[in-house]
């Protein structure tokens, strides 16, 4: 036995030792494998035909090592679609692998800046990686005009050095920068058994602000946006299989709030202050999606950050006590899928 054992660890010395000498180039083939994946993978394969909702950022202007800012992916066959471009929208997508060359169209909740300051990054990956043809279109409240107007400016410069770089058959200059599209309460877009809707909701002085209403084929998804509870967003929302609804706790930021007082921060107090007023409590938003009938509710936006999994329950509160469906505080990765021809909801993690 002590010889065997011997063997074995002479071989494995020197498995080591002969991995240690080809690192490089054992480094370099788990890169291309990784990039072959990369560039072949396409993220709807093998799921069949379903509704989808995916968290690419779970988090507000209240920087968090784990939540990137508000973002999220919703699929309904071929179809993708972003809902708001927060910061670290590209790497966001990259993550839950959902490239920008792979988006249809940025569907903007608000114009608060924490739900588009990733835009750029997302318009410039959508032209350059996808060689598009066509900006990508951006819809949003009136104003969404002047917000693409704006992006589409500050990487004017850019866009000549990529096109003088790589010519305009990698980069098509027509497909450069965004399309605004302005809308209203209503439908958005209906192609394929898909139905958008938009919906008026309450984030004053912010006006107007829009959730979303997803429909295809049997299969529903409704997202809040920035609101404080909203009768209008329990019509629009009733009956879907999934809500997801912003989501922050009075008792952390009222903790917040004293802190900064104490701290003499005088700006943060008025701040901590204000902000409750038109958002939605985790209680609240239970109570929302219990009027509404929705079967599951999923929280984002999450006010403030959570960097101990411990403080889960003062965030929530009461509220897995007053909404019967499964409730789920989301985390950056999360996704639901909802297969057509069922009733099933399937909980994944993209990353």
């Amino acid at each position: 036995m002590r010889r065997v054992i011997l063997i074995l660890a002479v071989l494995l010395v020197g498995a080591l030792g002969v991995a240690w000498l080809w690192r490089d180039t054992i480094a370099i083939a788990l890169f291309r494998e990784g990039m072959r994946q990369a560039l072949a993978d396409d993220p709807l394969r093998g799921r069949g035909d379903a509704l989808s909702v995916a968290l690419c950022g779970t988090g507000s202007p209240m920087a968090a090592p784990d939540r990137l800012g508000p973002c999220t992916v919703v699929t309904a066959g071929r179809h993708v679609f972003l809902v708001d471009a927060g910061e670290g929208a590209v790497r966001a997508l990259t993550h839950v692998g959902y490239p920008p060359a792979r988006i249809e169209a940025v569907l903007l909740t608000h114009l608060h800046s924490d739900h588009l300051d990733g835009l750029g990054g997302v318009a410039l990956n959508h032209w350059a990686a996808g060689s598009a043809t066509a900006p990508l279109p951006l819809y949003g409240p009136a104003g969404v005009e002047q917000v693409a107007a704006g992006f589409n400016r500050a990487y004017w410069i850019d866009r000549g050095y990529r096109i003088a770089h790589h010519g305009p058959r990698v980069v098509p200059p027509a497909g450069y920068g965004l399309a605004a599209r302005p809308i209203a309460p209503g439908l958005v877009f209906a192609a394929d058994g898909l139905r958008v809707t938009a919906f008026l909701v309450d984030h004053g002085p912010v006006k107007p602000a829009f959730g979303y209403r997803f429909d295809y084929k049997g299969r529903s998804i409704a997202i809040s946006g920035d609101t404080a509870p909203s009768d209008n967003l329990v019509r629009a929302s009733r009956g879907v299989d999934v809500l997801v609804h912003e989501a922050l706790s009075p008792t952390l930021v009222a903790v917040q709030r004293e802190e900064a007082a104490r701290q003499g921060r005088a700006n943060l107090v008025k701040i901590f202050a204000d902000i409750p007023g038109y958002h939605t409590s985790p209680e609240d938003a239970a109570r929302i999606a219990t009027r509404a009938g929705a079967r599951e509710l999923l929280l984002t936006h999450i006010i403030p950050p959570l960097p101990y999994s411990i403080l889960e329950g003062p965030f929530l509160g009461q509220a897995r006590r007053l909404f019967a469906g499964r409730l789920t505080v989301g985390r950056d990765g999360d996704e639901l899928v909802l297969p057509v021809g069922s009733d099933a909801i399937r909980h994944e993690r993209r990353f």
